[in-house]
């Protein structure tokens, strides 16, 4: 086992380890669920200190499994659930109040009042970012304003701010390292993109003192050694990147002009734009996609809020499937003369509509309506949500724009909604043999900063295809279906 890389994933519902061989080839994971908190409707929140005892507790399965003592793992590298905010004492590593994640609607008013007072175009002219409760700047703001005590000890320096990838890196140097990434720091409203730089302007705007900000580092680079107690050695963190970002890197879309979509909890496509951040005229994100020796590649973004999240809600809310994997057989079996619809704005929409009070709907309902065409409504949902994407980074980009869309992530594995998303876009699909590639991208981070690993473009060349997915729908058929879904959104918005 040596020249291992152990690969943290920390997700939305549940947190991940993989330890990968030299080789880059997965060897054992641990995995576990944790609870997720809806104090409100539109809220959503974490317990950190239960991310941190899953977190503890995967990599202790996955070396476990691995039969890897730690002292034979080279380097950490961890990825993670994006824009989720956790604010603790400095003193005693405890967090202030639960984490506020990237989901949260809660500051949806706040964000709105920055717009009316016309401060939108700043705040996107400097992070590429809009104005909306997603991303955490707004968020800290509130934890600042609804914790008592908060804002005054955020003033003496007594408070940290971290997003997950800080947190865990808090945590497992024993408090030594307060640090994060370029990537995670270009998601909170807070970080000039252009400069590399916390924005004084911005902090001023959202009342957030500098005092509970990180240092800012490459992607690969060094963030401290963990403590000794906790996996058995003290092993170096060498790699960190928010979780679409380390998919770009573990997709190997490290040229300009080549796009991933990753199917987790919510669907996040990003679009490589090389040394440029391009600015959208199309409501999509300009972001860092990652942050190599100083030198910043950027990438368009777009974010669907609910993805792989509308299945469980089949599955776990109206309990009209056992397990997610049931729905690509249903849909299979559904009415193809009935046109439903299920527009899944359960927390709002997101690219390019960006409505944060919008909330989910299903058109089309009729008698002869069943699970089975339920589930094909839900499916085909997150198709037409990524042409929405699509169609705006075609026009940001120009019209002339072909790309081969790589895909990851667990809902990359139906075959069923693989092909429907190649039909619906008219564009080649590509999934490679390994769907979990946050935590491939993690690893590679990780490697590469301790030699382990070859450089960026030797890297992209041993990307491998599983299956090619192309397109076989009718244009006419294409075009209805698509226009059959922007009635609806429509509808919806209205």
């Amino acid at each position: 086992m040596a020249g291992t890389i152990l690969a943290i994933d920390q997700g939305t519902t549940s947190s991940r380890a993989i330890v990968f061989d030299a080789k880059l080839k997965p060897v054992a994971v641990g995995q576990q669920e944790f609870k997720q908190f809806y104090p409100k409707s539109g809220w959503v929140e974490h317990d950190p200190e239960e991310i941190w005892s899953t977190v503890l507790a995967t990599c202790r399965s996955a070396l476990r499994k691995a039969k890897a003592k730690a002292q034979a793992i080279k380097a950490i590298g961890i990825t993670n659930q994006r824009e989720t905010v956790a604010i603790w004492n400095r003193r005693t590593g405890k967090p202030i109040h639960k984490a506020i994640v990237w989901q949260d609607r809660r500051t949806a008013e706040f964000c709105e009042s920055l717009k009316a007072k016309g401060h939108e175009p700043l705040f996107s002219k400097k992070t590429g970012l809009l104005l909306d409760p997603y991303f955490s700047g707004t968020k800290i703001r509130w934890l600042l304003d609804n914790v008592k005590g908060a804002r005054d000890k955020a003033e003496r320096g007594e408070l940290a701010f971290g997003t997950i990838d800080c947190f865990l890196i808090w945590r497992l140097t024993g408090g030594r390292v307060h640090a994060t990434d370029a990537t995670n720091a270009s998601r909170t409203l807070l970080y000039n993109i252009h400069t590399g730089t916390w924005d004084d302007e911005l902090l001023r705007l959202l009342g957030i003192p500098k005092a509970l900000l990180p240092e800012v580092k490459d992607c690969a680079a060094d963030f401290g050694t963990t403590a000794p107690e906790l996996l058995g050695a003290a092993i170096p963190i060498r790699g960190v990147a928010g979780d679409q970002q380390a998919a770009t890197i573990g997709q190997a879309c490290l040229e300009p002009g080549m796009m991933k979509a990753t199917y987790g909890t919510g669907c996040f496509a990003l679009l490589n734009t090389g040394g440029t951040a391009v600015s959208s005229r199309n409501r999509l994100l300009t972001t860092i996609a990652y942050q190599l020796d100083g030198k910043r590649t950027y990438a368009l973004e777009g974010a669907i809020f609910i993805a792989g999240a509308a299945v469980q809600w089949l599955r776990d809310g109206l309990k009209l499937v056992k397990t997610a994997g049931e729905t690509g057989k249903l849909a299979v079996g559904a009415d193809p003369h009935q046109h439903v619809y299920l527009v899944p704005a359960f927390v709002g929409l997101g690219a390019p509509y960006w409505n944060a009070e919008a909330r989910g709907a299903i058109f089309g309902l009729t008698r002869a309506t069943t699970a089975k065409e339920l589930a094909k409504a839900t499916l085909e949902s997150v198709c037409y949500q990524t042409r929405d994407l699509l169609e705006a980074m075609r026009k940001d980009m120009g019209q002339a724009q072909k790309t081969i869309l790589r895909v990851d992530g667990g809902m990359s594995a139906s075959d069923w909604t693989m092909q429907q998303l190649a039909d619906m876009l008219d564009a080649p699909v590509d999934r490679p043999p390994i769907l979990e590639t946050t935590a491939l991208g993690a690893a590679y981070l990780a490697g590469l900063k301790i030699g382990l690993f070859p450089e960026p473009a030797l890297f992209a060349k041993t990307w491998r295809r599983q299956k090619r997915f192309t397109p076989k729908m009718k244009p006419a058929e294409r075009d209805a279906k698509y226009a059959g879904w922007q009635d609806a959104v429509r509808k919806l918005l209205a």
